[in-house]
């Protein structure tokens, strides 16, 4: 397992130059998967997204709020086998409110001021994973990075 610092480099590149990931939740026992926007704080301790309210993932969070997101560098060539490089946030989901959810929402618009409207709308959630581990896979790489130093 590698430490924070020896990863954080390469964590902080990914995280910034994608826009979309794949979060991870599920509901007795049956996966679940949806593509979401996301941004991550500068500390790389929680990633944030939006949901509606009424959607599966925010039951299933409400139900289990163990998740995991899935954020990669592909572009769908064959060099993608070799050259692609993915990490999975494995974390605990919960919906930010009050003073937390302000700060939160201006990160996340920094990264998305095209989705403003969509945050903004009142049956939708911002939704902020604190991030425990992070794993980073790679053709010939795999490692655990423990938030917890």
């Amino acid at each position: 397992m590698g430490g924070l610092s020896q990863h954080r480099g390469q964590l902080n590149e990914l995280l910034a130059s994608q826009q979309l990931a794949v979060l991870a939740t599920h509901r007795e026992g049956q996966p679940y998967s949806n593509l979401v926007a996301f941004a991550a704080t500068e500390d790389l301790r929680h990633i944030l997204f939006v949901t509606g309210k009424h959607t599966s993932k925010f039951e299933n969070i409400r139900k289990d709020e163990k998740v995991a997101i899935l954020i990669d560098s592909r572009n769908n060539k064959v060099s993608d086998f070799k050259d692609t490089l993915a990490i999975t946030a494995i974390g605990i989901a919960r919906e930010t409110l009050g003073r937390e959810r302000d700060l939160m929402s201006r990160l996340y618009l920094a990264k998305h001021p095209h989705l403003a409207e969509f945050l903004n709308m009142p049956d939708n959630a911002l939704m902020n994973v604190t991030v425990a581990d992070y794993i980073i896979a790679g053709f010939d790489l795999s490692e655990r990075v423990s938030m917890r130093e």
